[in-house]
């Protein structure tokens, strides 16, 4: 009798645990299946490949695989000396053509014009005398005390001296006018685009720093010092750690049940007795077929569609892949992502 005991106790138990196991994988009753929709899916978060903007050779890496990370924090570091070379030559070339653009804004100075009213002066005077010379050497030819060539030269001379006055009236004007505006326009777009160099110059300087874009975690760290670095070679892999989402499915029977900014509980069989806030985000506007990494509690060959269920403060709890179940109460308004993360516990 008490072998017979112990057996029947042992099929007891494991009608116990078929029955617990057959409750657990089926989908929720009618009752409960009118109050909720249950569905299963994966964790899912943005990754990103960090890179440098420069090739350059690394001299630093200051994070390791599964550091977390804030974003602006430094993560690795390259050679900075022929950034900052670049960086001096831009600043010398600004500044001549800084100090260019000033000489021309500020005109001719008090000298200058001095100098272009003396010219004129000597100019003039230089005419005068020319003139005199002329008309003597024409009265004397009267006379037959000059020769015609004499005369001809005298002439010629003070032609020239007034070609020269008219010439120093240029120069003066010139100078008292000071530069064309076209030649102050050329002037200051030089100097804008040697002020782009030093932008870009500092730019790259400043890049010489990897920092993160965003709160996360390093995945994977893929260069090490001494290596070169280029905008195609990442140094790190950065798993962000928001936002974080779930990447369910729903039937396509129970697709009209739900909508955008519907609250959400998550589980997970990490911490089976610990649910997660969390909202609708979006919902697929094409079907598929359930992804086989899926486990569902129907067929794998329904057709469904997929949904992102956002999560309110997974508090660093939740990884990339890990396997969830979302209970959707039905009936609800939607209530987006502050109200749905500030009703949660």
């Amino acid at each position: 009798m008490g072998r017979r005991a112990a057996w029947a106790a042992a099929a007891l138990i494991l009608l116990a645990g078929a029955g617990a196991g057959y409750w657990y994988f089926q989908p929720l009753s009618d009752e409960d299946a009118a109050q909720a929709l249950r569905l299963h899916g994966n964790v899912d978060i943005r990754e990103a490949s960090l890179a440098f903007n420069a090739a350059q050779r690394v001299t630093a890496m200051h994070a390791e695989e599964g550091d977390r990370v804030e974003a602006g924090d430094l993560l690795a570091e390259l050679e900075r000396e022929r950034l900052e070379q670049s960086v001096a030559r831009a600043e010398a070339r600004v500044e001549a053509q800084r100090q260019q653009l000033a000489e021309l804004e500020r005109g001719a100075r008090p000298q200058e014009i001095r100098k272009a009213e003396a010219e004129l002066e000597l100019a003039e005077a230089t005419a005068r005398n020319a003139e005199q010379t002329w008309q003597r050497l024409a009265s004397l030819r009267e006379d037959d005390h000059a020769s015609e060539e004499e005369v001809d030269n005298a002439r010629a001379a003070y032609e020239e001296a007034q070609a020269r006055v008219r010439a120093a009236e240029e120069r003066l004007s010139l100078v008292q006018a000071g530069p064309r505006q076209e030649r102050i326009q050329a002037a200051q777009a030089r100097l804008q685009a040697r002020q782009a160099e030093l932008a870009r110059a500092q730019n790259d300087l400043e890049e010489a720093e990897l920092r993160a874009p965003s709160d996360g975690v390093i995945r994977e760290r893929l260069l090490e010092p001494g290596e070169m670095a280029s905008p195609q070679r990442p140094a790190y892999t950065l798993a962000r750690t928001e936002p974080m989402w779930v990447r369910a499915y729903v039937p396509e029977p129970q697709l009209g049940r739900i909508q955008p900014g519907m609250a959400a509980r998550i589980q997970t069989d990490t911490f089976p007795g610990k649910r997660y806030a969390g909202w609708v985000g979006a919902i697929s506007p094409t079907a598929e077929f359930t992804p086989k990494t899926v486990q569902t509690e129907r067929v794998r060959t329904d057709l469904v569609y997929e949904v992102r269920i956002y999560v309110c403060r997974p508090q660093g709890e939740l990884r990339l892949g890990m396997p969830v179940t979302a209970t959707l109460p039905l009936g609800q308004e939607a209530l987006g992502r502050d109200a749905a993360c500030g009703a949660a516990p």
